[in-house]
């Protein structure tokens, strides 16, 4: 950190590997401390190592309200206040739409809006009580424009994160101006996330035209330095976003 840089403490979700890992590296190297939470204790244990003593492993399922709860307790009995919370915690799916079953949009709802649900209403009080935080949710750009079809559900989560994000900002706006809620929109990332998405499906690591898990952390590290409501990691991504809704005659604006 630079001369006059205030130190955070930021909880990072799904840090165990891909962004999240990442991320938590690349602010411990900043001088922030991170609070990693995950299901895999073991992964949580190996990014910690890396970042050099700042870091404090809390094993979470973010599914499970209870769980995001005592995260929260273990946080501020180790660090006495959470500034940034990154819900980055989420799953991919490959199934095409005509094939769901009630089980695949059931867990894409659990992995991708409500563990971000959680972790936005239960930091909540403590950001109000402190009259200033900032939620950053980790979104996707299928969460702005559908164009993978056997992404499906995953893709559907997404835009109803993208609505839960707009409208916590919305209602959080008029009466509590210092909490800043952020969306930050991805493509295609060279992480395990396509292996590992429900069915499995292609490998992100081998798809063209994609980003580093580090090229996404240093957008995310960006704007928590400087807080902007809305952003994506590719600097095309608008352009990206107006060419398939003028493609497809829809005007999203």
């Amino acid at each position: 950190m630079g001369p006059g840089q205030e130190q955070f403490v930021v909880v990072v979700t799904g840090a165990s590997s891909g962004i999240g890992a990442a991320l938590a590296e690349l602010l411990a190297s900043r001088g922030h401390a991170v609070a990693l939470l995950a299901r895999r204790r073991d992964a949580l244990n190996d990014v910690a190592a890396r970042c050099g003593g700042r870091a404090h492993v809390v094993v979470t399922d973010m599914t499970r309200r209870g769980d995001v709860t005592r995260a929260v307790a273990d946080v501020l009995a180790r660090f006495g206040r959470i500034d940034v919370w990154v819900n980055n915690a989420g799953v991919g799916i490959t199934k095409m739409p005509s094939q769901l079953t009630d089980e695949d949009v059931d867990a894409m709802m659990r992995a991708n809006v409500l563990s971000a649900l959680y972790g936005m209403q239960e930091v909540l009080p403590h950001f109000r009580s402190r009259g200033r935080g900032q939620i950053i949710n980790v979104s996707s750009m299928l969460g702005r424009v559908p164009f993978a079809t056997f992404r499906s559900a995953y893709c559907g989560a997404k835009h109803f994160l993208n609505a839960l994000t707009a409208t916590f900002r919305d209602e959080l706006a008029p009466t509590d101006p210092g909490i800043m809620v952020t969306l930050v929109s991805p493509g295609v990332v060279r992480t395990e996330f396509g292996i590992n998405a429900v069915h499995g499906g292609p490998d992100s690591r081998e798809l063209p035209a994609s980003q580093s898990a580090e090229e996404v952390a240093a957008v995310i590290a960006q704007v928590i330095d400087s807080p902007r409501p809305d952003v994506y990691t590719r600097s095309d991504g608008r352009e990206r976003v107006l060419e398939y809704y003028a493609t497809h005659g829809t005007n999203p604006e």
